[in-house]
């Protein structure tokens, strides 16, 4: 007995989305997504911003899918008319000398990633509301709209053929005779289908839905939840780029920063703060502007605290808990031998909105290897 489908995606962020878009090409594809919309957990809830892959660890996913989906994301843009501009970015530094701004412009150098350094006079000529003794300038940082990005994705994918299903959870899995047998939850009841191949990009769930396959968690790396939560600023912008302090310690984020939006706005984020669940709880309390703006004004000194207006906040899927070095993105393959083709994606955070269109291409690319 065929199965209903080449390959089910449990989950509709933007990974999601992206796989759907790739794979639908030459399969049949079903995603299906708990919530209203797409995207609407941690793809819809970040910086926006197309990073040009300065901040990885050597030689990981995070590195390599960055840099190549930067390039992707740029011309999809170009090709499906999704807003996006290349504002450039400076990464600023409390002194001329500083060894981790010299870091990130050795990496640069190394990776073919164009930046320039600029010193204290140079940076108040592009930026006259900063306060920085130097800075490394990322000419291909952008930012682009991610629901438009994600509703193209969506477009695409449902043009090529795919079924994708909103307001659907997936309730369970079983692999029976090389396939999987999956029930899922509609508004008109359950309802179960076969596919041939299944695909974890639950992100925030993504280790309860292994759970529900069958999947033994324990051999997982674990889960850690962290909110990052952001603020508007109210006027003109004060700045013409996308303004980050130096990373935090460990990767544990990229510092309280600057970013634009293409109205040219400006909003302040994100912070960091590991939470004991993943709680849907994005209010934003107005008693962390202080810390915001304790944050902000080691480079915007002139920052006034009235400006700023509680906005949204985000949920982040993190390998690597409070205190611990930055882990990479885990593509995990099911290797139980009575298991049909499953790949867990774990992990999945900033890069991740510029990885998506190069992951994608290779959870299609590894796929095609287990036909």
């Amino acid at each position: 007995m065929p199965a209903d489908f080449d390959v089910i995606i449990i989950g509709g962020g933007v990974i999601g989305l992206a796989c759907a878009h790739a794979l639908s090409a030459d399969r049949s594809v079903l995603l299906v997504e708990q919530h209203d919309l797409f995207g609407s957990e941690t793809s819809s809830r970040n910086s926006e911003v197309i990073h040009a892959g300065l901040y990885y660890p050597p030689g990981s996913l995070k590195e390599s899918l960055c840099i190549e989906g930067r390039k992707r994301l740029y011309a999809f843009c170009e090709q499906y008319d999704v807003p996006h501009r290349k504002t450039g970015k400076l990464i600023v530094a409390p002194s001329a000398d500083h060894p981790a701004l010299d870091h990130l412009e050795q990496k640069a150098r190394g990776l073919n990633i164009p930046t320039e350094r600029l010193s204290r006079e140079e940076i108040s000529e592009r930026e006259p509301n900063v306060r920085a003794e130097a800075a490394l300038f990322s000419p291909e940082t952008g930012i682009l709209d991610s629901h438009t990005y994600m509703l193209r994705l969506q477009q695409e994918a449902e043009r090529q053929g795919a079924l994708l299903m909103k307001r659907t959870r997936y309730l369970r899995g079983k692999a029976e005779n090389g396939l999987w047998h999956i029930s899922l939850q509609t508004s008109d009841g359950e309802f179960r289908v076969t596919s041939e191949r299944m695909i974890n990009a639950a992100g925030l769930h993504s280790h309860d839905v292994a759970k529900r396959s069958g999947a033994d968690t324990s051999l997982f790396p674990r889960l850690h939840y962290c909110r990052g939560h952001y603020f508007t600023y109210n006027g003109k912008s004060p700045f013409n780029h996308l303004i980050y302090p130096l990373p935090e310690k460990d990767l544990a984020g990229l510092g309280i920063h600057a970013t634009l939006d293409l109205g040219g706005q400006v909003r302040f984020g994100p912070d960091t703060e590991f939470m004991s669940d993943h709680s849907r709880v994005y209010e934003v309390s107005p008693t962390l502007k202080t810390k915001f703006c304790r944050a902000i004004s080691s480079y915007f000194p002139n920052v006034d605290v009235s400006q700023l207006q509680p906005a949204y906040a985000g949920i982040r899927p993190k390998l690597s808990g409070p205190g611990e070095s930055t882990q990479d993105f885990v593509i995990f393959r099911d290797n139980r031998a009575e298991a049909a083709s499953l790949l867990h994606l774990l992990g999945i955070e900033s890069p991740g909105l510029t990885s998506s269109l190069a992951l994608a291409d290779k959870i299609t690319a590894r796929l095609s290897t287990e036909t």
